[in-house]
């Protein structure tokens, strides 16, 4: 196969691969993010501490997390043809992707909260900030560079179950790679998919390191007393008005 003809292959299984994991990924912060939250909040000694609804929201996580993903979207088959009329294209594809992201960022957001500093959360309940208040000014803020890393690791996650997806007529590269370098022993473009993947996630994961270190390096220089005293200004505002 020459070049001219790989080009157009390759240029739609790009888009293609980057469209699966682009709505998977809105769709697993979108519900990742208030559900690993949650996790923190109703855990023993938490704000809104309710045992047995984070254990039973852990389960539910854990068993999600534990199933392998060619097997959820076979298991989904029947989900999927309900949401988008049809098991195969790119649309099909979202569905499993995303079930399958949310309870896996869910648990690196459960992971990213627990590491914000507990006096930063005494001292705006001391001011008399609610849960809202303090999930919107603290939790958030403060696990923003952990979180950006969370998606990072999510997104290039997806990346390889899109390309797993591939198999069952999802498109993109991995439906490249199985149907012409596997079946018509088209090792060349095999290779090439191969390459252009690493490359993808390659840049992914430097993008996000760097987002990830400068807000760090933001917020080391800022340190903890400075964040207290813009939060005593903004509860102080928000008094006076």
């Amino acid at each position: 196969m020459t070049w001219s003809e790989m080009q157009p292959l390759l240029s739609q299984a790009c888009w293609d691969t980057l469209y699966m994991v682009g709505w998977s990924t809105l769709i697993a912060v979108a519900g990742g993010l208030p559900l690993g939250i949650l996790l923190v909040l109703t855990d023993r000694g938490g704000l809104l501490q309710n045992v047995v609804a984070q254990k039973v929201l852990g389960q539910v996580v854990n068993i999600a997390r534990s199933m392998p993903f060619i097997i959820l979207m076979v298991a989904l088959m029947g989900f999927t043809r309900w949401i988008t009329g049809t098991t195969i294209g790119r649309e099909a594809a979202i569905v499993p992707l995303a079930i399958g992201a949310v309870p896996f960022f869910a648990r690196l957001v459960e992971t990213a909260v627990r590491e914000v500093d507990g006096g930063l959360v005494e001292a705006v309940q001391a001011m008399g900030g609610n849960t809202w208040t303090i999930v919107r000014k603290v939790l958030v803020p403060e696990s923003l560079p952990s979180l950006i890393a969370s998606t990072t690791t999510t997104v290039v996650a997806l990346i390889g179950y899109s390309a797993m997806a591939g198999t069952v007529g999802a498109g993109g590269l991995g439906d490249i790679a199985i149907r012409y370098g596997y079946q018509r022993f088209e090792t060349e473009l095999m290779w090439i998919t191969v390459a252009i993947l690493a490359v993808v996630i390659s840049l992914i994961q430097f993008a996000g390191d760097y987002a990830a270190r400068s807000l760090h390096r933001r917020d080391g220089r800022s340190g903890p007393a400075p964040r207290l005293r813009l939060l005593k200004a903004d509860a102080a505002s928000s008094e006076t008005a």
